[in-house]
């Protein structure tokens, strides 16, 4: 036996290092995976999530993550709504009921509302945001440029 109980050189600090460790690996891990997953490349990957990663290159916001947008700013909202979303569109990738036209719903236009409030705040300050609903209403062609004619374009803009 190479260490007797209670010998301060003893294995003690392993049984302390060993879970740590694997709270660094998880929170990098986890670290990662969240940015990954927010990135256009990753979104567009999917066959029917294409045209809109093809049209948000070409947008004033191409700098910026898909969830940037369509993800809540605060972490601690942004992990369960990343993991129902994404949990929504594993399943209907899966089952094949892709939708022809993908809408946002409720949620996702309250979350992208937000964020475009906490983006552009100093724009809107000084305009009248009652005349609609979303910014996405009067600007629904900003986030996702449609620069491909409809008749080209896998699914209209509508």
């Amino acid at each position: 036996m190479l260490f007797k109980k209670g010998d301060p050189g003893g294995p003690g600090w392993l049984y302390a290092l060993l879970p740590a460790l694997g709270g660094v690996v998880l929170t990098v891990g986890v670290a990662l995976a969240m940015h990954t997953t927010d990135q256009a490349s990753f979104c567009g990957s999917c066959h029917s999530m294409s045209e809109a990663a093809l049209t948000h290159q070409q947008s004033v916001h191409a700098k910026l993550a898909c969830n940037e947008c369509h993800a809540p700013y605060n972490l601690v909202a942004k992990i369960p709504f990343k993991t129902k979303e994404g949990m929504r569109d594993m399943y209907v990738t899966a089952t094949s009921t892709i939708p022809d036209l993908i809408h946002p719903g409720g949620e996702t236009k309250d979350v992208t509302q937000a964020n475009c409030l906490r983006c552009h705040s100093e724009t809107t300050s000084t305009v009248v945001m009652q005349s609609k609903q979303y910014c996405t209403d009067c600007h629904r062609s900003v986030p996702h440029m449609p620069k491909i004619p409809v008749a080209k374009r896998s699914a209209a803009d509508a």
